[in-house]
């Protein structure tokens, strides 16, 4: 006798049920009110139209169900019949989702076989308690030198990547896809451009990167539910490979996209706005979707989530909430990026908090003896510029002016090239100790 699942179980049960329907009976900006349906706070519902459209329940109340759509509304009107679909969002997950395009309802998009197969699970996942989970004590290597070497990121770490618009932001993010130690990369590119996403699949990614990595897209024109579902899809995925045992590297591309996608749903809710225009709702979102990364008994997920802030300003209120909840930060400096430095990362201003608990005391030394050369550097410029510096008035100045092409050099990397952890403590110790 076979054994149904719990889902399956359940879906059963409601194929069995009578058909009962709603109507809709209001459309206002990005949500609608049904009336006549039973259904809970995060069910999906289907609206019939020209084109069925999902919603998912956002509210319940005197009047009604409160939805928000999760698809175009492009031709629904008030009176349209509404059906429940049995529950919340599901997706499906397993092995064979690595190489796969999909959306942001986790549905694929690139053309390959369906996902029917696999087993299907809900996108609403509790992280793990805190006592739990392991204590993070192993160096993740990414590939990239200045980040592996100075800003050091453990195995289970969520770091988050601070720049304005067109710094660098993506470029490093396939650097790391392409060169991490991790088993599995889950990518999540959220309100990007549509022409930036194949740009990223053929050029960034490449096929050798995609190949061990599962791309969640939900482009700026999709609507605000789905790219902020985008976001809890990939959560979602990366849990199911931690479960799974795998050591998983999750990036999302923006965080600050998704919470102005729960920005404008919670404004259109009734919200009152709050920070330059925030809602309460996405300062409570924020950690319900971060602390869902990291270490757990059977694996770990390492979140690197970009964090587009405005004006270069670091102090964006969504910037300053990542920085509070993240375990890290690394920052991309607009100066570097237009002088030519790729990958742009200001190594003074990024930081790990987990640098002590995954690097040796020698490391450590070796790190911080490069960090002062270039904090040295960074106060004399201007002096070297005029020429009003005089030699011998600070030995770190000194031995950073001398080795400062070596010390470029090593910050440099092409974005295809990628270079082993242990080269990279290998090739500091070198330069630090010349």
């Amino acid at each position: 006798m076979t054994t149904l699942t719990p889902y399956v179980r359940h879906r059963a049960l409601r194929a069995a049920a009578p058909l009962r329907l709603g109507r809709v009976v209001e459309l206002v900006g990005l949500h609608l009110l049904v009336t006549g349906l039973p259904a809970a706070v995060g069910d999906l519902v289907e609206i019939e139209g020209p084109t069925p459209a999902l919603a998912e329940v956002a509210a319940s109340g005197p009047r009604g169900l409160v939805c928000l759509p999760l698809t175009s509304t492009s031709g629904l009107q008030a009176g349209a019949l509404v059906r429940h679909t049995g529950g919340p969002l599901h997706i499906h997950v397993g092995d064979a989702l690595r190489g796969r395009v999909l959306d942001g309802l986790g549905r694929p998009v690139d053309g390959g076989p369906s996902l029917d197969h696999l087993p299907a699970v809900p996108v609403e996942h509790s992280a793990p308690p805190a006592l739990s989970r392991p204590r993070i004590d192993h160096q993740l290597g990414l590939g990239v030198r200045a980040l592996d070497a100075l800003v050091p990121c453990g195995r289970g770490q969520r770091i988050g990547i601070m720049a304005g618009s067109g710094v660098g932001k993506s470029s490093l993010l396939s650097m790391v896809a392409r060169g991490t130690d991790a088993e599995v990369s889950v990518i999540a590119l959220v309100g990007e451009r549509g022409r930036e996403v194949r740009e990223f699949l053929d050029n960034d990614l490449g096929p050798e990167g995609l190949a061990r990595s599962v791309v969640v897209v939900a482009t700026s024109d999709a609507p605000p539910v789905e790219r902020l579902r985008a976001a809890f899809v990939a959560t979602r995925i990366a849990e199911s490979f931690r479960d799974a045992g795998r050591h998983v590297v999750l990036m999302m591309d923006s965080l600050t996209r998704v919470a102005m996608a729960q920005r404008e749903i919670g404004l259109s809710a009734g919200e009152p706005p709050a920070t330059r225009g925030y809602p309460p709702s996405v300062f409570g979102l924020l950690p319900r979707l971060l602390e869902r990364a990291g270490t757990s008994a059977h694996g770990s997920i390492t979140g690197l989530y970009t964090v587009l802030v405005e004006g270069d300003d670091l102090q964006d209120p969504i910037g300053d909430t990542a920085r509070s909840i993240l375990d890290g930060h690394v920052v991309l400096s607009r100066r570097l990026a237009t002088s030519g430095h790729f990958p742009s990362i200001d190594v003074l201003e990024s930081i790990s908090r987990t640098t002590s608990a995954v690097t040796g005391p020698g490391q450590r030394a070796d790190a911080t003896a490069l960090r002062r050369m270039l904090a040295a550097h960074r106060d004399v410029r201007e002096l070297v510029e005029i020429g009003a510096y005089v030699s011998g008035a600070d030995h770190d100045a000194d031995r950073a002016l001398d080795l400062m092409p070596d010390i470029d050099a090593f910050l440099r990397q092409p974005m295809d090239e990628s270079t082993p952890l242990a080269e990279t403590w290998s090739r500091l110790h070198e330069l630090v100790a010349a």
